[in-house]
């Protein structure tokens, strides 16, 4: 590509300082300018290089190394040389709108201790840690609480690197032959030294879906959710099956409701651990709901004015969903009717 269109394409894609566009804001990892410079990833020297130069996201067993407290909170990069990287191999994210690069490193190997405790796998863990080396501030902290407060780059950065991360972290192995495979392109793929075979980081697409009907909307809640949480229905599409057919058959699986009319709206890539979220508006042929509860907890229609009350946190049960995901930007596109 020519340094130039790059240069340019960052500068517009960054000029309102990173923060993205209102609608960016209300969309986590909807696309910050990152530059993800695969040249790079097969040139040794040039990765080195940039390596000494750039700057480091530690990981922490999913949880990123995040600087500040309360809404002001922005990524703990830290440079390579950095003691807490110590034996942990840097993978590289991409290049900042200056063309400074990013990269990340997996540092689950270190041990907290009893006075730090975290909840691994809980639906989101709020505790937080500190690392004795980290800079002073830092603390690593769940993606899902601070998404909506980092800037538009760095929330990309943030799910690029968890993704990656995470995948790297399950596919040790070769599927075809089960030998350990290594890390190769700067961490965007893994080779099998055995049979030679090239594995690269998967993403697993997801139909997530606005059911309307009329002056109602069709929301539901997963076993396990905290209190009050009602979300859009979703569910991971089959092999074979196209976005609409997916729409319909999982509304249809979740709660009986029938499905006519299809329309795409947004995507937004959802590191939790790699998923990539397609934004549908459904409009339902049905009402009757029919729970399945091997697939959900609970299903209603609520009204634009109940959801008002939602976003207004003024409901009875319904709790407002969490700023920055795709589901809540559905809801307010549809509550301002801005959406068909």
């Amino acid at each position: 590509m020519d340094g130039k269109v790059t240069r340019d394409r960052r500068r517009m894609a960054m000029a309102d300082g990173g923060r993205g566009t209102p609608a960016q804001q209300d969309l986590a990892f909807a696309g910050g300018g990152l530059e993800r410079a695969a040249w790079l990833r097969g040139d040794a020297p040039a990765l080195a290089g940039h390596l000494a130069a750039g700057q480091v996201l530690p990981l922490w067993r999913g949880k990123l190394l995040i600087r500040g407290e309360g809404e002001l909170r922005s990524l703990g990069l830290v440079a390579a040389d950095h003691p807490m990287l110590a034996g942990h191999e840097a993978l590289l994210i991409g290049l900042d709108p200056a063309g400074r690069a990013v990269f990340a490193a997996d540092i689950s190997d270190w041990e907290p201790g009893a006075e730090q405790p975290a909840m691994p796998g809980s639906f989101f863990d709020p505790t937080e840690q500190w690392h004795p080396e980290a800079p002073e501030g830092c603390r690593f902290a769940e993606l899902r609480g601070v998404m909506s407060l980092l800037t538009a780059f760095e929330a990309e950065v943030a799910a690029t690197a968890r993704a990656l991360l995470t995948w790297h972290g399950g596919h040790g192995f070769c599927s075809a032959c089960g030998t350990a495979s290594v890390i190769a392109q700067a961490g965007w793929s893994r080779h099998c030294p055995s049979c030679e075979r090239q594995h690269f980081p998967r993403t697993d697409p997801v139909v997530i879906m606005l059911v309307t009907r009329g002056n109602s909307l069709l929301l539901g809640r997963s076993p396990g959710w905290p209190e009050g949480m009602y979300s859009c229905l979703a569910g991971f599409m089959e092999p074979g099956e196209t976005l609409e057919a997916a729409v319909r058959r999982e509304v249809f699986e979740e709660t009986g409701v029938r499905v006519g009319r299809v329309g795409y709206v947004a995507s937004q890539p959802w590191p939790f651990p790699a998923s990539l979220m397609l934004g549908c508006h459904g409009h339902a042929e049905s009402t009757e709901i029919t729970v399945d509860p091997a697939e959900i907890e609970a299903a209603c229609w609520v009204t634009r004015e109940e959801l008002a009350e939602i976003f207004a946190g003024l409901h009875p049960v319904i709790r407002a969903p969490r700023r920055g995901a795709i589901a809540g930007h559905l809801m307010r596109l549809w509550l301002a009717d801005r959406i068909d």
